[in-house]
């Protein structure tokens, strides 16, 4: 099923409340639905008279073997949307033999997570109540067999998200933040009390570098939008760099993900990976990005529309459709193994 039809269904299926937290984004919106056109301002230069018969999509990402460069991005409170909620998206992701970043905010613990599949995991960070609860959640993460922790440093506020003003949303009832503490994970307001816990207004390079110590996991450092930023991240012990605008909710209007991954990645330089998520839906966007210098992309938004659909074979499906479009515009494009993807397949339109 075509992406957008998956999305146009899951709006049908879920309660207004529950799908404007998961499309929304903030204030006007304009990261937001830049997201998916900046990728449409590329165009692809297609290289003719090449043996496309074998294709290879495999790759991996900090030395960890996936069947493609696609991965599931981190996303908060996935039981609204299945009953099975963050162990479903596991067992999809892991299905379509790739890995799951699980959100701090999810609503199965990382232990539950880790355990519902041996597929592999990364763990995403956000300030939990205080330091040492959420050191303490690093290393459970490391204790659970994560392969990296994933340091979102967008937040250092909460994004004013109007859909979820206008809702005055909070958690349903039976839903709660199951790697918070008793006082913020359920009951009246919890949402909001978590919420404001997790904003990282204090967080700085150095905190950067406490984690990258704490942890024997390499430390993937997310939001970053500039190429000093990202060059500072390295510095202080980042093993890799994620392209996001957070989905459109924080910063609005951001430069979106396209636009900002080849200052990131000239940036950086050779050897260091970078990932991008935000507003892909086609083969085409994954293949631009591959081009761009990413090493994979990460789904968000699609992975909760095939949740909400069909549970851990709804994530699966979306993962193993967009692997067969991208391998399509490969073979269209001459492009026979995604890590051989040239600079000089996309020029910007116009």
């Amino acid at each position: 099923m075509e992406l957008d039809a998956l999305h146009d269904l899951a709006r049908e299926q879920l309660p207004r409340g529950v799908y404007d937290y998961y499309a929304g984004g903030t204030e006007a919106e304009i990261t937001l639905g830049e997201s998916v056109a900046s990728w449409q301002r590329w165009r692809l230069r297609p290289r003719m008279l090449r043996d496309v018969s074998t294709l290879s999509l495999a790759t991996t990402l900090l030395g960890t073997p996936v069947s493609m460069p696609i991965g599931v991005a981190p996303w908060a409170l996935q039981r609204m949307a299945h009953p099975d909620g963050e162990s479903a998206t596991a067992r999809g992701a892991a299905a379509a033999g790739t890995l799951m970043t699980v959100s701090t905010t999810a609503t199965v613990s990382l232990a539950e997570v880790a355990a519902a599949t041996e597929g592999p995991k990364w763990f995403q960070l956000y300030r939990v109540k205080d330091p040492a609860y959420t050191d303490d959640l690093v290393r459970r993460a490391a204790d659970a067999g994560y392969r990296a922790l994933v340091m979102t440093v967008d937040l250092p506020f909460l994004g004013r998200r109007l859909r979820d003003l206008v809702n005055d949303f909070q958690l349903p009832e039976g839903i709660e933040m199951a790697n918070h503490p008793p006082e913020q994970a359920y009951g009246d307001r919890a949402l909001t009390r978590a919420l404001d816990s997790i904003a990282t207004a204090t967080w700085t390079f150095d905190d950067l570098a406490r984690f990258a110590a704490l942890t024997p996991m390499p430390v993937v450092v997310k939001g970053v939008l500039r190429g000093d930023d990202a060059q500072r991240c390295l510095d202080a012990g980042a093993a890799a760099v994620w392209v996001s605008t957070h989905g459109g909710r924080q910063v609005d209007p951001a430069i979106a993900s396209a636009v900002a991954l080849p200052e990131i990645v000239e940036a950086v330089g050779p050897g260091v990976e970078v990932y991008a998520d935000g507003g892909v839906r086609r083969g085409s966007d994954v293949l631009t990005a591959l081009a761009l210098g990413a090493r994979a992309v990460f789904l968000g938004r699609p992975t909760i529309w095939g949740l909400a659909i069909d549970g851990a074979d709804g994530v699966r499906d979306v993962l193993t459709e967009l692997a067969a479009a991208l391998q399509l515009t490969m073979a269209l494009c001459g492009v026979t193994d995604v890590a051989d993807v040239p600079a000089d397949l996309v020029v910007r339109a116009g």
